[in-house]
């Protein structure tokens, strides 16, 4: 690779354009990047959600749930099928594999319901974190229609908007009430004959042709009445409430704006702010935001940018004071911005957000992108200082360690790989982070070798009389460090004795830190409010109000809005609530003040709530869901039987709530509601005239009426129903529903009321339960173990077995992947390291000092207190390339240096010497880069980037020296055993005129 410097310093102008040019380009492109807070995921699972009104669970099971279970389960690509079946509503989720093509799988799944013949039409869900609102409205004071027709229209028109939807609103039916059903079906057969629009054909005439339409469809209120002419009541009133909305305590609509797939969410949260004044100016609306991603988006990257300034004057302050010159340092650090612009440049090609896990891999980035810089140009430096001309001392600065620096920084960029190899969460959470840090170590190895040598040959002067100390580097540094690897070298066997203990009590601190899985960070709280099935809407809504003052009461929330009457399930991207809403439920999102502790709050108003007593149901306070999905613990229950599924659940949960660390332990196995059933007489019913088809017609009829046809009436699409009268009110009215003339229904059925499940779960179509616990700490090995313990211990029923999922799984997951991409990287830094030293030992004495880089990563996660998550595994990841990058500097020196005749030891002490200053001025220049992310001076670092900046610093001090004293070492055995085996002597010849006596032979 020193071809590049000899071509650079050929052309020297054409470099220095080059790098303006690229700089330049940088510049324009930077302010195009999308910023958001975490990368683009496409969440591996796709929603199918219908609904079957006035249908009880186990019939939604048995007539919606179980056929598209089956339709769904057949298709290619789907490796699970859960279900929920709930009163008047269906939600069947299919997962699929990470990286899976979401929209074939989702094709195949339209495809396959609409050959399985269901008698309700399902809707299909695929979420991506593009269905994240971007922004969410409450807007209040005016009517719907304002918020259809003006507000609406102006927010999706703004550049980027994909959708902005209005949730909350009551939909209007036009309701047309008779006497009784000889007029239902007179009114019934009047309205599907009228009212609509066919084609007649088509007529040709004077050479132009003309279609022909009969007929036109009800465009208002009075032309029904008017076809009606008295025989029934005509109105068109609101729909029964099935939701209620308010926010900040006040009732209110949401209008959720989401962006399209690329778009710039920051930019759009700023243009729907700007509108705001002016929309409620116009409307006379209150419209206030309940949610923004774009405040936290730009903390974030404020602050994660904020980091890297200060760990680049860091970083730039260390070289300066170990070189000691302006000139030099400047030199050196002009490796980092065009490093970062380059890392920029490859991220709005690869079509990536700025986000925290890429701006983390450029803070991350900039303490190592000066490596190579430092390396270089230290060289030419001593070369100067030896009294050799400037050109000279350039190209041969550079041609002595070109080949090392470029296999160190290959290792480096190596371990990335891995990541896109093994997919899942971590290919798409770190992907664009691996990205970012190769795309700026490539940059600045490419800069060390070719402008770095022109800065040096521009700015860089000789010293007017040679410095021997300098050139022979023998400064204070060496003449304390020699001393210490001579006696390393000395006393070989002690040091590998003290590396073993490390090692050994490397291991032992592995068995007891503590693991999490991604962490948190955030302003955003979700409040889940369960009461015992069966309580109305208005009772849930009074029960909400007593949280809703608490919220107002406790300092640090800042907004929060509860919806009444939520928890239908829905699939990913926001999709919750989608189905059939449920009246015992309220969910409440709760925005913080950013600069209050999210935990403190959280606990808070965990107290505050539990002293309101079980008057309130059971209420779960958790942090919102980051991306790795559910931060919760959860065991899935499954049994063959309801009796039994209880059973085995009740002893499940209560192995859980034992449990220390964890709290809000739930199941969604909800007790039995009450239930009205009506079974048929069927002598009786045969006597009458009247089957089960018609009977559950009547019934169905009388409380939901009958929908003959839908108009639409200003803009807004409404159903026509015709009702009989009111809907019964209880279970006497219901009994003496008029069936047949002269007949009731309990002359034909019997009426009663039976208990029945309010909820049924499946997974992999068997009924199953989930028992859920929220932990209290970020730390999970504990309770993981504590919870595996406890459940290894239960006797659960025979037929009942349990599976631990949530959290827990999610981990293990995740963990396993990163164990694999671990093995693959040192895999390649193996090949490299090969391709580097032509030979075996040299990579074979690297490898094995790869797990010592452990010794201080887990060492300082331990002093800081941080727990082993998805970052600090990053960091390993990242270790294992960046602890042979030393290493392979000094050894491919040494190795120069034997090439050369000097001898083993003497070869290991002056490579040690020589390549002190540069090793240890790369290791501490990274360490002091990282020192403000990992100190954790916001709340964004603290969430990814700081457990990532704990481990590498710890990882690098311990690399260091070993690279300083364990190496020399291993290598100077290596070599000591070849040259041994070399020196073997070889048993003299037998003379030919004189036999070999029995005794010599036997010497």
């Amino acid at each position: 690779m020193s071809f590049l410097a000899r071509l650079s310093l050929a052309n020297r102008g054409l470099v220095a354009l080059m790098t303006i040019a690229v700089l330049g380009f940088g510049v324009a492109v930077v302010p195009q990047l999308r910023q958001q807070m975490f990368p683009d995921i496409q969440f591996p699972q796709i929603s199918v959600l219908a609904t079957y009104p006035g249908a009880t669970p186990e019939l939604v099971e048995q007539q919606v749930t179980i056929p598209i279970e089956r339709a769904v389960a057949g298709v290619d690509g789907v490796t699970q099928v859960t279900s929920t079946s709930r009163a008047g509503s269906s939600t069947v989720t299919a997962a699929f594999d990470y990286g899976a093509d979401v929209k074939q799988i989702s094709a195949d799944i339209e495809s396959a319901l609409s050959r399985a013949n269901l008698s309700v039409e399902p809707r299909v869900i695929a979420g991506t974190t593009d269905d994240i609102p971007v922004i969410t409205l409450a807007a209040s004071g005016v009517p719907d229609s304002v918020l259809r027709e003006r507000i609406i229209p102006s927010i999706q028109a703004i550049e980027g908007v994909r959708e902005a939807s209005l949730s909350g609103t009551r939909t209007k039916e036009i309701v047309v009430t008779v006497g009784d059903r000889a007029q239902a079906q007179a009114v019934i057969a009047a309205l599907n004959a009228n009212g609509v629009s066919t084609a007649g054909g088509t007529i040709v005439e004077n050479g132009r042709s003309y279609s022909v339409s009969v007929g036109e469809r009800f465009t208002s209120v009075d032309q029904i009445r008017t076809l009606l002419q008295g025989r029934a009541t005509v109105e068109s009133v609101e729909a029964p409430a099935t939701t209620l909305t308010r926010t900040n305590g006040q009732p209110s609509l949401g209008i959720a704006v989401t962006a399209v797939p690329g778009a710039n969410a920051v930019w759009i949260s700023h243009a729907v702010n700007d509108l705001i004044p002016s929309l409620e100016h116009s409307t006379g609306a209150d419209l206030s935001v309940v949610f923004d991603q774009a405040p936290e988006v730009e903390r974030s990257i404020d602050s994660l940018t904020t980091e890297g300034l200060l760990g680049l004057a860091f970083a730039v302050l260390v070289i300066l004071i170990f070189l000691l010159s302006v000139r030099s340092t400047l030199v050196t650090a002009i490796s980092i911005p065009v490093s970062v612009v380059v890392a920029l440049i490859a991220l709005w090609a690869a079509d990536y957000s700025l986000n925290i896990l890429t701006l983390g891999g450029l803070t991350i980035a900039i303490g190592r992108v000066v490596d190579d810089s430092i390396v270089v140009l230290e060289n030419i430096k001593r070369h100067l200082a030896s009294g050799e001309s400037k050109r000279d001392a350039v190209l041969t600065g550079v041609r002595e360690v070109a080949g090392a620096v470029t296999a160190s920084t290959l290792t480096t960029v190596a371990v990335f790989l891995p990541i896109a190899l093994v997919g899942g969460l971590v290919g798409q959470f770190f992907g664009p982070f691996g990205l970012t840090v190769t795309a700026a170590l490539l940059a600045s190895l490419i800069v060390s070798l070719t402008i770095v040598p022109v800065l040096a040959y521009w700015f860089l002067k000789p010293p007017r009389t040679p410095k021997p100390r300098e050139a022979s580097a023998d400064g204070p540094l060496q003449r304390a460090y020699v001393p210490t690897l001579r006696f390393s070298l000395r006393f070989r066997w002690l040091t590998l004795l003290v590396a073993s203990v490390i090692i050994a009590g490397t291991g032992v601190l592995a068995t007891r830190i503590e693991t999490s899985f991604i962490g948190g960070s955030g302003t955003t709280l979700s409040i889940n409010q369960q009461l015992p099935p069966g309580t109305s809407l208005a009772a849930t809504d009074e029960a909400a109000k007593r949280i809703e003052q608490v919220l107002s009461e406790v300092d640090g929330v800042e907004r929060y809005q509860v919806t009444v009457g939520s928890g239908g399930a829905g699939g990913p991207g926001g999709a919750a609530g989608a189905g059939n809403p449920t009246t015992n439920r309220a969910m409440f999102r709760v925005t913080t003040a950013p600069d209050v502790a999210l935990d403190d709050v959280t606990t808070t108003l965990r107290d505050r709530i539990d002293a309101l007593g079980p008057s309130v149901g059971e209420v779960d306070v958790t942090a919102a869901q980051g991306p790795g999905g559910s931060s919760n613990l959860a065991v899935e229950v499954q049994a063959g039987d309801e009796a039994t599924l209880r059973s085995a659940t009740e002893q499940v949960r209560a192995a859980v709530a034992s449990l220390a660390g964890v709290t809000d332990v739930r199941t969604n196995l909800e007790t039995n509601t009450p239930q009205v059933k009506v079974t048929l007489d069927r002598t009786a019913a045969s006597r009458a005239g009247v089957t089960d088809a018609a009977i559950g017609q009547l019934v169905g009829a009388s409380f939901r009426g009958t929908t003959v046809t839908r108009v639409v009436i200003d803009g807004v699409e409404q159903p026509v129903v015709v009702r009989t009268g009111s809907a019964p009110t209880d279970v006497a009215t219901l009994r003496s529903l008029p069936v047949a003339p002269g007949v009731t229904l309990d002359a034909v059925a019997d009426v009663e009321i039976v208990d029945g499940p309010a909820l049924i779960r499946r997974v992999d179509q068997a009924r199953t339960a989930t028992v859920s616990a929220t932990p209290t700490d970020e730390a999970l090995s504990s309770v993981n173990a504590a919870l595996s313990r406890k459940l290894a211990e239960l006797d659960l029923p025979p037929g009942a077995g349990y599976t631990v999922g949530g959290v827990t799984q999610s981990q293990e997951e995740a963990f396993a992947d990163l164990l694999l991409a671990m093995l693959i990287a040192i895999a390649l830094v193996f090949i490299v390291m090969i391709g580097t030293f032509r030979g075996l030992a040299q990579p074979l004495i690297l490898l094995i000092s790869i797990p010592f880089a452990a010794t201080g990563a887990l060492g300082l996660l331990a002093i800081t207190g941080e727990p082993l998550g998805l970052p600090a595994m990053i960091g390993l990841l990242m270790l294992i390339g960046i602890v042979v990058t030393n290493a392979i500097v000094l050894l491919d020196l040494i190795r120069q240096y034997r090439a050369q005749g000097m001898d083993t030891y003497a070869s290991i002490v002056e490579g040690g010497r020589r390549r002190l200053r540069p090793i240890l001025m790369t290791a501490v220049a990274t360490i002091f880069a990282l020192l403000p992310m990992s100190a954790g001076l916001t709340e964004s670092s603290a969430f990814i980037s700081q457990p990532l900046a704990v481990v590498v610093i710890g990882g690098l001090v311990t690399s260091t020296l070993l690279t300083l004293i364990l190496v020399p070492v291993l290598y100077s055995l290596v070599e000591g055993a070849k040259s041994r085996l070399r020196r073997k002597p070889t048993p003299p010849p037998v003379s030919p005129t004189r036999p070999a006596s029995l005794e010599a032979l036997a010497r």
